[in-house]
């Protein structure tokens, strides 16, 4: 009795601690301006100049993306490009020079090139094909060259070239003729990793060899599959495939034999599976319930090794140095935006590079998610990420966003999102749903929406509405409904097709006509077009019926709550012609509508100006029409 009474008092003293904590945090919380908030540094990448004195990053402190290096001893940041209008991404160091690699489109409309970057300074387009695009693909074993993918021939398919730096000449080594993806490439430039998609689960898997101009097939069963590397002495194929059970599982296909056997299976999907330069780690990416977790395995040694720990933080991505003897890493959490540290293999010292979190901002007052589930309306499983304002209590209850994440097919992830902690921050609740179709949870799952958009994906959302609703923090009343791209066709859907659900909509450049934008897709797409005409259906054909009939433009006449529209002018996916009607259409409804165009971003804003103004006009916007005292009623105008 005398252990269960102290036990029952550590416990109620901590529930005191917290209690008491969040009640400090309440009490000197700060509601940050999104300049503030926007202020939060990102940063990506990481390779290694040759001698691991510095890393090779993309940043946006200077208001866009632009290359810097960074010092591996003390974080010194170095400006490397100045470009004040189309992003610039670093690529990677030359393996054996402080050269660079480069790409860069024309202000977000994904004709990426590859540009180099001297050691004076200068740069030049190494793909200058006007209209095409070019994708980098790694070093050849030898340091000689480097491969790359390219749509200069032919707009639908993508070459693989290999181009020399001594003079940077290139020639064609796999010419796309089927519609293939090339997806990895042996160390012995002789084997080609071909995939051919089915649908938007399903691929057939592939090895090229150039030597004998034969191909022959992988996986036996319809699937998902996914190349991922070849072993050092190109004897295996390492891939992905779900072909077993819900979960992508880690394969490895011996050549000579043309046998395959599982390596490494977990209750989530593995996203991803590579060996380091020269085969001493392999590294895998698991997607284990919307989070990022990595093993590092030492082959040699035959288990995982340890990785660093960052107090109350995730591993997110890591890389290594070519001798592999450091690893860079970036670590971070729903709670706070991801830093680069640099860790030494051998002596196990790790050193954070960066602090990316505005000064001005108070770290406790960001809010960290956490994952909840509910049952949808026919009792499926639902999981979704949960933000609660720290200043929500049952005595201030706050209204709240459904979040629809992008796709058809993505995923919400518990990664830091700036949008997500300012709406936080400013007292909404935010539930970012999960809904059927969502990836990580399951082939059965990802397929439930297949020739069903705008139906059981929708009620799914309109599900999570009424969990929020519950919620005794959660003013029920004051619910709206947010997306980009497929999350803001499903905002349009749900204004459209259930008009009473959600008490406002935020649309971020997303489909509003089914037909046009299957239509018009990139031609880069064609490997993937018949995927998503099985998925979603072929406008070419009787499908078109169903598509005008989920396609909210054709019903704006429904629209009775106010909507707020982003859109970028040169966004190749959705085109601007799908928000420019949509507004128009809603307008004649006598219904308050917003517009926010923006000249110079494609398929998502990545200019922190640009940033800046749509998040301020989406508070606003929020601030006018759902938190209010009085929900806007269609006769008030």
């Amino acid at each position: 009795m005398k252990k269960l009474i102290l036990l029952l008092s550590a416990i109620t003293l901590i529930i005191g601690c917290k209690s008491e904590k969040k009640n400090d945090v309440v009490k000197n919380l700060k509601q940050y301006s999104i300049e503030q908030i926007m202020d939060n540094e990102s940063i990506f990448g990481g390779s290694f100049s040759p001698d691991k004195s510095k890393l090779l990053v993309s940043s946006n402190r200077s208001g866009i993306y632009n290359m810097y290096t960074v010092s591996t001893k003390d974080g010194t940041f170095y400006p490397i490009t100045a470009s004040d209008s189309s992003s610039v991404f670093g690529t990677s160091y030359f393996p054996n020079d402080e050269r660079m690699l480069f790409r860069m489109d024309n202000n977000g409309d994904e004709n990426f090139h590859i540009f180099l970057r001297e050691k004076n300074g200068s740069t030049r387009d190494l793909t200058p094909d006007k209209g095409a695009r070019a994708s980098f693909y790694g070093w050849a074993k030898d340091y000689k060259s480097f491969f790359y993918a390219s749509n200069k021939r032919d707009r639908r398919f993508m070459d693989i070239y290999e181009m020399e730096i001594k003079d940077f000449t290139a020639k064609m080594i796999y010419e796309n003729k089927k519609g293939y993806d090339v997806s990895a490439i042996s160390n012995d430039k002789n084997l080609f990793a071909l995939s051919k998609t089915i649908n938007t689960n399903d691929s057939d898997l592939f090895l090229f060899n150039r030597t004998t101009n034969t191909t022959i097939k992988i996986n036996k069963t319809m699937s998902g599959n996914s190349a991922e590397d070849f072993s050092l002495d190109d004897k295996a194929f390492y891939y992905t495939t779900d072909a077993d059970g819900e979960f992508a599982t880690l394969m490895k296909y011996v050549i000579a034999s043309g046998t395959t056997e599982k390596v490494l299976a977990k209750n989530w999907d593995i996203s991803g599976s590579y060996f380091t330069n020269n085969g001493k780690y392999r590294v895998t990416y698991i997607n284990e319930d919307a989070k990022n977790v990595i093993e590092v395995y030492d082959v040699a040694a035959q288990k995982n090794i340890e990785l660093p720990n960052v107090d109350g933080q995730s591993i997110t991505n890591v890389g290594f140095s070519r001798d592999e003897t450091t690893m860079r890493f970036y670590a971070g959490g729903s709670h706070t935006p991801s830093n680069l540290y640099v860790y030494d293999l051998e002596s196990k010292k790790q050193t954070q590079l960066t602090d990316v979190l505005n000064k001005e901002i108070d770290g406790s007052h960001l809010v960290s998610a956490k994952v909840i589930r509910y049952p949808s309306f026919d009792g499926v499983t639902i999981p979704a990420i949960y933000y609660v304002p720290h200043q929500a209590s049952e005595n201030n209850k706050v209204p709240a966003l459904v979040w629809v994440h992008g796709g058809p097919g993505g995923q919400s992830r518990q990664f830091f999102s700036s949008t997500i902690q300012y709406l936080v921050n400013h007292g909404y609740a935010v539930l970012a749903v999960n809904n059927r179709g969502s990836s990580g949870y399951g082939k059965s799952f990802y397929k439930m929406d297949d020739l069903n958009h705008g139906d059981k994906d929708l009620r799914d959302c309109v599900e999570g509405k009424n969990w929020l609703a519950k919620q005794s923090v959660i003013d029920g009343e004051k619910i709206g409904i947010i997306g980009g791209s497929y999350g803001g066709y499903m905002t349009m859907a749900a204004l459209t097709y259930t008009p009473e659900e959600f008490t406002v909509g935020v649309n971020l450049f997303g489909v509003t006509n089914w037909i046009r934008t299957l239509k018009s897709i990139p031609p880069y797409w064609e490997s993937f077009r018949e995927a998503l005409y099985k998925e979603l259906g072929d406008p070419f054909s009787a499908d078109s019926v169903r598509l005008k009939k989920i396609s909210p433009l054709f019903h704006t006449d429904k629209v009775t709550k106010p909507l707020i529209v982003l859109q970028g002018s040169k966004d190749p996916r959705v085109l601007q012609v799908e928000s420019d009607e949509i507004v128009a259409g809603v307008k004649k409804n006598g219904v308050p509508v917003e517009y926010v165009l923006f000249e110079d971003e494609g398929h998502g804003f990545v200019k922190k100006e640009n940033q800046i103004e749509s998040n301020s006009r989406i508070l606003q916007f929020l601030d006018k029409y759902l938190k209010k005292e009085e929900p806007f009623k269609q006769n008030e105008l």
